[in-house]
């Protein structure tokens, strides 16, 4: 079985979770500069078989999209036409930014690592990543 991919989108950071082969676990991978996002994956993707991207879904409190849905829109049309086997799904992202910081706190983690914004974007990408599974999970 191929691996899910999650991309925790930001302006300046991209923080990526990854599955397992049987899709079972979600693990953090790593946090790029989006601005290198798009090379990364073509170079993950060639030594990695990857079945679908989920891409955070940033919503506020509302419902409504976020401001950086601007940003995301234009980067998921280029993923679907780069990558036109591969699936791609949006997934609602809110309050992942809070519950990394909670997770962060739980584990013990210091302050200073606490403030690392990249491990942040990274947890982030991991609980999309694995709310994305326990909702397939579901059906």
């Amino acid at each position: 079985m191929a691996r899910v991919l999650a991309i925790d989108y930001g302006q300046k950071r991209t923080g990526i979770a990854v599955t397992d082969n049987l899709q079972m676990i979600a693990n953090g991978l790593t946090t790029v500069e989006t601005k290198n996002l798009e090379a990364w994956i073509a170079d993950y993707t060639s030594k990695e078989d990857v079945e679908t991207f989920v891409v955070g879904y940033p919503r506020q409190t509302n419902g409504e999209d976020s401001e950086n849905m601007k940003r995301i829109t234009p980067f998921v049309n280029r993923l679907r036409k780069l990558y036109p086997d591969k699936k791609i799904e949006m997934y609602d992202e809110r309050f992942t930014s809070v519950l990394a910081h909670q997770t962060m706190l739980a584990s013990g983690i210091g302050k200073k690592a606490r403030q690392n914004k990249a491990l942040v974007d990274q947890i982030s990408a991991t609980i999309i990543l694995q709310d994305y599974l326990e909702s397939k999970r579901l059906f």
